[in-house]
């Protein structure tokens, strides 16, 4: 009976995490730039969907500020869940035969509960967003105009709605910063060994807190990289989207013991 005690304690124990320098982030991009030429056909088809999604989705919510507003920044929530096939690519690496699109997708029925639990975790943040830029919108009323340049143009213009802009944005990055801590290695570590959702965000907050700075240095370099590919009307996420998941993975091999 105590034995069987110790292996349950054993089995349900957080795993351990490593302590990294922010040195370590060059070698994550250079890892993930790596398994994008190992997998070149279906990591770029993650980049096509990324990018051609992205576009059809902003492009049918220009006319409406709120809508945009929220599928822009609401990328950063849910990035984790939509690179989970990627990181599959990447735990195959090297397997024979090579891992194709279709076998990536395989990774939603491996430990499906976990990941679907998950993915619910980030949408239930993501809907907390999006109702938080639907009030602060209502707030704006008529200032917010009929599209999302015209409420850039007259917040900068004017300044009367600065205090509003300013209490949104703060509210998003901290949702944002929150959804980064509790993913930042959850999701890869479902997908490798197949953990409860529980012992998956706990691990990850135990990796942020052993690695604060390396981490929020990790966290905006995926921001700046993922702007930049917003700034080339999404199309730059073709490739900066596999290298970033590719990256994500080996990041959470360096940290997680």
């Amino acid at each position: 009976m105590k034995n069987s005690f110790n292996r349950l304690n054993l089995s349900n124990a957080v795993p351990s995490v490593r302590q990294v320098t922010p040195a370590h982030i060059i070698s994550w991009l250079s890892a993930g730039w790596r398994d994008v030429r190992a997998n070149p056909v279906p990591s770029i088809a993650y980049g096509l969907l990324f990018g051609i999604g992205g576009d059809l989705i902003l492009l049918a919510s220009i006319g409406r500020p709120h809508l945009f507003a929220v599928a822009v920044s609401g990328f950063f929530l849910i990035a984790p869940l939509l690179a989970a096939g990627l990181y599959e690519l990447s735990r195959r690496q090297g397997s024979t035969p090579r891992a194709t699109f279709i076998d990536s997708l395989m990774v939603f029925r491996r430990n499906s509960k976990s990941i679907a639990l998950f993915g619910l975790l980030l949408g239930v943040l993501t809907l907390i967003w999006e109702r938080t830029s639907a009030m602060a919108f209502a707030g704006l009323g008529e200032a917010s105009g009929s599209n999302i340049f015209q409420l850039a143009s007259r917040t900068l213009a004017d300044g009367n709605d600065g205090g509003v802009v300013m209490t949104w944005l703060a509210l998003g990055a901290m949702l944002a910063l929150l959804s980064f801590v509790i993913s930042v290695v959850s999701l890869p570590l479902i997908i490798d060994r197949q953990v409860g959702v529980t012992r998956a965000v706990l691990t990850s907050l135990s990796a942020f807190a052993g690695n604060v700075v390396t981490l929020l240095l990790w966290a905006a370099c995926i921001v700046a990289l993922t702007l930049l590919g917003f700034a080339t009307l999404l199309f730059g996420l073709v490739i900066i989207m596999p290298i970033l998941g590719h990256a994500s993975w080996h990041a959470y091999r360096d940290l997680v013991e």
